[in-house]
């Protein structure tokens, strides 16, 4: 049976999540460089699982390279881990830099594209590849899936099911809790082949090693070399295109009209502007003392470019309580702004936000110098790379 509905994220269920500040920079106190640089790849790896805080821009990347500096670790234990943050920051970068570009092949075009929509056993979790149909599961249930997982999922869709990248990415990333559009959509595009120079493959052995599976005879179960341009398999074959959206409950949203009350009546407080990518409770702390409107948007057009899951919201709602009094606001920003409201208006700066007025303030890049697009990850990383060797001296 295909599952296409939405679903829910339930905080009783592994792993689990907390939305708490404290809890959240506790776990980054605990992070242990070494293991994640030995066992990431697998299953059960040591991975830091940061990265619901890190898209949601609850932390930052230089946040948790700052935290593992101060713990006194040295720069070769903490290599992998800094390449892994500068990864994440690169892929903004990209976005930041190229726009709505990112949403069409980058480098060059795909190839061997037969079809633009998603295999039905992927949707459903029935490939026939048991780690990959298992870890569907879980997202399905927790909103989480092992990177290592999907790039398993991605080569699957796109290198043996003959996918384009693109609806595959949508409908990973409507169910991700960590779903930053420019890591998924990027990354899709990397193991396809318009974003790298070559496509991403995985056969039946890799995935048994790091998946801890025992699969034998399965369509993967092959020599790498039979991988590239095999015939689509019987269980990809049959393919639909996923109804994807987003519903804000009603009882969350402020109505317009009452903002725009909040406004008038409070010409002197200044507003703070947080969007889908900048949750951070402690974000513009020092304003505190002048009791500002905070005012989580979401623009419809946002949300229909963007779908994301019932799953996903209730995340981000849980995340957006830690905010004080903040209020949520379905609107597009210039049918809830006007000029009068620019000088006290502040967010923080995104591609999603580029078309924001007021006063833009800057992420916590891990490299802030390091601002321009690079066609790949390791001209990046030689930019950074000194950069990085430095914090450790």
């Amino acid at each position: 049976m295909i599952l296409q509905g939405q679903t829910r994220f339930e905080f009783g269920e592994e792993p689990r999540w907390s939305p708490v500040l404290g809890e959240i920079l506790d776990r980054v106190s605990r992070i242990q460089p070494s293991a994640y640089s030995r066992t990431r790849n697998y299953m059960d790896g040591a991975v830091t699982q940061l990265s619901p805080y890190l898209s949601r821009g609850v932390i930052s990347t230089r946040l948790v390279a700052e935290s593992l500096v101060a713990r006194g670790f040295s720069w070769q234990v903490c290599e992998s881990l800094f390449k892994e943050l500068a990864w994440r920051d690169y892929f903004q970068r990209v976005w930041q830099h190229q726009g709505n570009a990112i949403n069409n092949d980058l480098r060059q075009p795909q190839e061997g594209v037969r079809h633009h929509q998603v295999p039905a056993s992927l949707i459903g979790g029935a490939t026939g590849i048991e780690a990959v149909d298992t870890a569907i599961g879980e997202l399905y249930r927790t909103g989480y899936m092992h990177n290592h997982v999907r790039m398993y999922t991605a080569a699957l869709a796109c290198n043996i099911g003959g996918s384009h990248w693109l609806e595959p990415a949508r409908w990973m990333y409507h169910h991700l809790l960590d779903g930053d559009w420019a890591s998924n959509a990027l990354s899709w595009q990397w193991v396809a082949g318009a974003f790298s120079t070559r496509k991403y493959y995985a056969n039946q052995e890799n995935i048994n090693k790091y998946c801890y599976t025992k699969q034998r005879g399965t369509f993967l179960d092959t020599d790498y070399e039979d991988l590239v341009g095999m015939e689509v398999p019987t269980a990809l074959e049959e393919t639909i295109k996923p109804e994807l959206k987003t519903s804000l409950p009603g009882d969350w949203l402020t109505e317009n009209q009452t903002l725009r009350s909040l406004l008038t009546e409070n010409p002197d407080r200044p507003v703070l502007l947080y969007h889908f990518y900048n949750l951070d409770p402690e974000w513009l702390s020092g304003l505190a003392d002048k009791d500002p409107l905070r005012v989580l948007l979401w623009e419809p057009s946002f949300m229909r470019q963007y779908p994301v899951s019932e799953g996903v919201i209730n995340w981000v709602k849980a995340l957006s309580d830690q905010i004080p009094g903040v209020l949520w606001v379905s609107s597009s920003f210039d049918d809830v702004f006007g000029a009068e409201d620019f000088h006290r208006l502040h967010f923080r700066e995104h591609p999603t936000t580029f078309h924001y007025r007021g006063h833009v303030h800057p992420r916590e890049w891990l490299f802030p110098e390091v601002d321009a697009f690079f066609p790949s990850f390791s001209a990046y990383w030689k930019r950074c790379e000194s950069k990085a060797v430095k914090m450790f001296l």
